[in-house]
């Protein structure tokens, strides 16, 4: 189980006084060998939920332009996120912060979050808001994200304190030159499938 620590503030995730979790799961090696490096720190201070991803990649690309539009095809982190059996919460994050989130029984069936919700949710990357084209070399980032309470918009959360949930954690980029589909925890299906909750592991938000 990951224990989701409580901290005061963004900031102290930024000090390394958290450990990072690898996303290093290559569950598709066969088909997609490429791997780029990556990590996460998760922590929170009741209200939000604070994730600090780590990005060490050849091949980067942001050509998304809004929230809620294929980010998936970017050089993207998510984090996937159930709390109970209602469904589970998709984050995902292209790198320079266009955001989609999703709330879902199944992966067809899905609700949106609407333009408030998607406007309380802080995203911060190393490369800046602008769009670009594919870029290959030593590519490193990172993405700071804050999620508030009200972006959980099918349950009704007043502290995160002592919650418990199921969680998993991705890097992927469907459009690059080097497709990659690597989670925290592994995924046993035959082709590339984030949206799998019998693979989430277990994480609980400290009191």
């Amino acid at each position: 189980m990951l224990s989701i620590p409580r901290i005061s503030s963004l900031e102290y995730l930024l000090r390394n006084e958290v450990p990072a979790q690898a996303v290093a799961c290559n569950n598709w090696a066969a088909d997609y060998p490429y791997a780029p490096r990556v990590s996460f720190r998760a922590g929170h201070d009741g209200r939000h939920l604070y994730l600090v991803f780590q990005v060490e990649e050849a091949f980067t690309k942001a050509e998304v332009t809004e929230d809620n539009g294929a980010v998936w095809t970017d050089s993207a982190v998510e984090f996937f996120i159930s709390f109970d059996d209602t469904g589970y919460y998709n984050f995902e994050f292209s790198c320079i912060g266009r955001a989609l989130l999703g709330f879902r029984k199944t992966k067809p069936d899905v609700t949106h979050a609407g333009r408030e919700i998607m406007a309380l949710i802080g995203r911060e990357s190393s490369l800046g808001s602008a769009t670009f084209a594919e870029r290959q070399g030593d590519n490193r980032w990172e993405l700071r994200v804050t999620i508030p309470v009200e972006a959980f918009f099918a349950h009704r959360f007043a502290s995160l304190d002592g919650v418990r949930a199921r969680a998993n954690a991705y890097k992927c980029g469907d459009g690059l030159s080097k497709p990659h589909f690597l989670s925290w925890q592994p995924i046993r299906t035959e082709k590339p499938n984030f949206h799998v909750p019998e693979f989430f592991g277990e994480v609980e938000f400290e009191g």
